[in-house]
């Protein structure tokens, strides 16, 4: 452990002025819920109950377990699950691995109901991290609460008491998140690629969301929405890729927003209900790498955004990466916190990034608490590219994650493994976190955080608890003309313009995140591989949006069966465009494709640079600076060696109590932790059935206090899971 400080004055000044951080009062009879998605609408992961603490968690037990999995569990296509659940009045409402809806009793497990979102049309799997809950205050009204969350491109409402459909929101509890997004009424929505990762919030009567879109030439804009909550009509859009007479228009070439999408808030927001705020950070850019097409700065991409949630106007935006070649989004919710800055509080969001950044920018404003520079950066880039040449670097709190890959970082695991991975590195680009991507090769810290989706935990001392990856990412560019030639059939264009972004242009993939489809016929059907697509699996979405005409194409072209362009036989291949050929503004095709999301290892499959891989911070906001830093997670058979703790990659976020405690799981080990939040020492763990790559939640019920995590597994190759696991004590 490296032991960097402690609580100090000021944390303890911050305890008797920090306001409530929940606005729905505790439950009466003993109980005190987890209502929202981020334990609040300000996203602050902080319970105020301390019946389990420092003193005796060490006594948990298992209370009870919820087998979340379809019937017999040996689905081959069982998605993860990466939901943190709600409780609210005492029933814990989730979501399985296929996104069917559930309601349990919170202090049993036992099932009240579930909701099966695809018994009646096309299955379209995608993560779901959180639901959400609301209910009509209106005086002299009947009950009538209900459950918001999405599955596929629809958003439904369902009777948190009964666990059937809203009849009056949108089509019979139903409504299509494709809508709304794309101006043009001859364009078929049904094609766009559109789900909903995470929940948004709600103010008043609107529900607040982002979504999830497709990252490559076919991608929707990312633009935010209010829907109606009792109807689910639109209420109100903000535009993140902007059109004529929008603000921003003029940071991207002129009528951009007719082929760019992206842009968009899949990793979550919060909600400052005093003044009436929405906050949210937004993602990078369609393609992701390649910009030749979008000149400028690129607004509203990669922006933290303060949105009037009545109205949906802009208050302010600060961009983080300017011109995004890096698939840097803001990867999760930020957090509202009030800290005490040059003498006085004030009331701040916090956001994380992939690259192990955090900006402290003042609520009202949108300026920065602590020093941030501008500086040059490269900007030698592929042909057709105008990389931007500035970018900013926050100077506190310093990185929570290494910045470039240096030689020093290569990693001394085996002399076997030094040497492989020194001539790697002697033969490709590094040095710089802004060097454009290149058809050489570049290697840089990134990719998958830093921060990630699980977001970050903060207590009412101002004190931020953020876990980090340090893997190192292999990314190299292709030029799409040269491959014109390998081009001949239609399903291999649709492999090229579909698949290759995450599977590699030659099909072997990066790994167990992306798996080689080289030979993927000696693992599935042509039937199963269908599935696959239809319904998505994991990280992979769903490609409903491709006909099925041209998914049985890129079946064949995958199983090595299509017939040839230009062989009788296959009415479709006469005339089957090649990826460089297609001159349509939408889909935008663009002349370079990355290689895959490819992690740099050595020969034995370990991260590629010296430890730690993964870790766990306690950043003081009120000054900057960290408390401490401990490695997350472990290897087993590395730590049966000698080898000191070296943490791993970790998926999901933490939870901090009263109790003195930050609980987390996400890591490659499978075991969920508790760590002391003043000093950084794991307290508690315990072996999970499989990956626990979720956040964790707790609440009390009947006056006992409960622990629950979702232990889905699958994450990269990890065996599935399936099961809701509730802690509590003797």
């Amino acid at each position: 452990m490296i032991q960097i400080g402690s609580i100090g004055v000021t944390a303890l000044l911050l305890m008797a002025t920090y306001p409530s951080r929940d606005a729905v009062p505790d439950p009466p009879s003993g109980n005190t819920d987890w209502v929202n998605y981020g334990g609040n609408k300000a996203g602050n992961r902080y319970s105020t109950l301390s019946q389990i603490n420092i003193g005796n968690v060490k006594n948990l037990r298992v209370a009870w377990t919820y087998n979340a999995a379809e019937a017999d569990g040996k689905d081959a296509r069982q998605p993860e699950i990466q939901c943190q659940p709600i409780v609210v009045n005492g029933i814990l409402y989730g979501t399985t691995p296929k996104l069917k809806l559930f309601a349990l009793r919170a202090s049993t497990g036992e099932q009240l109901w579930l909701f099966d979102p695809f018994k009646d049309k096309p299955a379209r799997y995608n993560p779901n991290r959180g639901v959400l809950y609301w209910e009509n205050s209106a005086p002299n009204s009947g009950p009538d609460k209900r459950i918001l969350y999405s599955a596929g491109p629809t958003l439904f409402a369902i009777d948190a008491l009964t666990g059937k459909p809203v009849a009056q929101f949108g089509k019979n509890g139903a409504v299509d998140m494709r809508e709304g997004l794309i101006d043009n009424p001859q364009q078929d929505i049904t094609k766009l690629a559109v789900t909903a990762t995470s929940p948004g919030v709600i103010y008043k009567d609107l529900l607040v969301m982002g979504c999830t879109v497709s990252e490559y030439g076919d991608a929707a804009p990312g633009h935010i929405r209010a829907f109606d909550v009792r109807t689910g009509k639109i209420r109100w859009t903000f535009r993140t890729v902007p059109q004529p007479g929008d603000v921003g228009y003029e940071t991207w070439p002129k009528d951009a927003y007719k082929k760019i999408g992206g842009a968009n808030n899949w990793a979550g927001m919060v909600l400052d209900e005093k003044r009436g705020m929405v906050y949210l950070g937004t993602g990078s850019p369609a393609v992701d790498f390649y910009g030749g097409s979008r000149a400028g700065q690129n607004l509203y991409a990669d922006c933290i955004l303060a949105l009037n949630a009545e109205t949906g106007k802009l208050k302010w935006h600060y961009q983080t990466v300017h011109h995004d070649l890096w698939d840097r989004d803001l990867p999760c919710q930020p957090n509202l916190v009030t800290v005490k800055h040059n003498g006085r509080l004030v009331d701040a969001v916090a956001q994380s990034t992939k690259d192990g950044l955090v900006y402290v920018l003042d609520r009202e404003t949108g300026t920065s608490l602590f020093p941030v520079e501008e500086r040059v950066v490269p900007t030698t880039g592929l042909p057709g590219e105008q990389p931007w040449p500035k970018q900013r670097f926050p100077l506190k709190p310093k990185p929570f994650a290494r910045q470039v890959f240096t030689e020093a970082d290569i990693t001394d695991r085996t002399p076997e493994a030094h040497a492989f991975v020194k001539e790697r590195f002697k033969k490709t680009r590094s040095g710089n976190k802004f060097m454009p991507p290149s058809l050489e090769g570049t290697l840089f810290f990134g990719i998958g955080g830093g921060a990630e989706w699980g977001g970050n935990a903060a207590d009412p001392d101002g004190i931020l608890y953020q876990n980090s990856n340090e893997m190192v990412w292999d990314l190299k560019m292709a030029d799409m003309a040269a491959r014109t030639a390998e081009i001949a059939s239609k399903g291999k264009s649709l492999y090229q313009n579909n698949c290759a972004a995450c599977h590699g242009i030659d099909r072997k993939g990066s790994g167990e995140a992306y798996p080689s489809l080289v030979d993927v016929g000696k693992r599935l059907s042509g039937q199963d591989i269908q599935a696959i697509l239809k319904t998505g699996r994991g990280r992979m979405p769903s490609f409903e949006h491709i006909s099925e005409q041209d998914r049985g194409m890129l079946v064949r072209f995958l199983l090595n069966t299509e017939t040839k362009a230009g062989e009788p036989g296959d009415q479709h291949s006469a005339n089957a465009p090649t990826a460089v050929a297609e001159k349509s503004e939408f889909p935008y095709i663009p002349p370079y494709i990355n290689n895959g999301w490819t992690r740099f290892v050595d020969p034995d499959g370990y991260p590629a640079v010296k430890p730690p891989w993964g870790t766990l911070n306690a950043i003081d906001l009120n000054t900057g600076e960290y408390l401490w830093k401990v490695p997350l997670g472990e290897f087993p058979e590395l730590t049966k060696k000698g080898i000191p703790i070296t943490g791993t990659e970790n998926y999901g976020g933490p939870i901090v109590t009263a109790g003195g405690l930050v609980f987390i799981a996400a890591t490659y080990d499978e075991r969920i932790r508790a760590f002391d939040r003043k000093s950084g020492k794991v307290v508690w763990e315990y072996q999970l059935p499989a990956g626990g790559f979720a956040t964790p939640i707790t609440y009390q019920v009947n006056g006992k206090q409960y622990l629950v995590i979702a232990a889905g597994g699958v994450k990269n190759g990890h065996k599935p899971g399936g099961s809701y696991i509730a802690f509590a004590l003797p």
